[in-house]
């Protein structure tokens, strides 16, 4: 008899969170630059904006003003992998769009990457996969 196999704690990822010091340059970057959709904007009535999120398709890209929040400004220094098509083909576009990336684009072997940041320098990466995923049976 097999043991029931428990059910996980956590069933996926809602939302990424990115700082911003000027959310209308973050958001002029994500929207027009990257072409994603905005979804919300977080604003009270007779106040500034405090975020936006953007869509991704799979995960939610959450802008935040943190100085409104009592946050020091810190990027992520670690890169959030953007899934795209061809990594060649949306390098040039964003290229064309005034985008600097840091370095050539990586073949890892398994997937090719091409890294670049945003106006706050939150670190992004353009990310296709084109080997098949390792089984994960142990």
């Amino acid at each position: 008899m097999t043991a029931p196999v428990p059910s996980p704690l956590v069933t996926g990822v809602d939302f990424v969170s990115l700082p911003t010091r000027d959310l209308d340059a973050a958001m002029a970057f994500y929207g027009d630059v990257l072409g994603l959709e905005r979804s919300s904007l977080w604003q009270r009535p007779g106040q500034p904006a405090i975020g936006a999120e953007y869509e991704t398709g799979t995960v939610t890209l959450a802008l935040m003003v943190v100085a409104a929040l009592g946050i020091d400004l810190q990027p992520h220094r670690v890169p959030v992998a953007l899934r795209v098509d061809d990594v060649a083909a949306v390098r040039a576009k964003l290229e064309a769009r005034g985008v600097i990336f840091r370095g050539d684009t990586i073949d890892s072997g398994v997937c090719h990457q091409a890294i670049f940041a945003d106006p706050d320098g939150n670190l992004l990466d353009l990310h296709h996969r084109y080997a098949p995923r390792a089984s994960r049976q142990a």
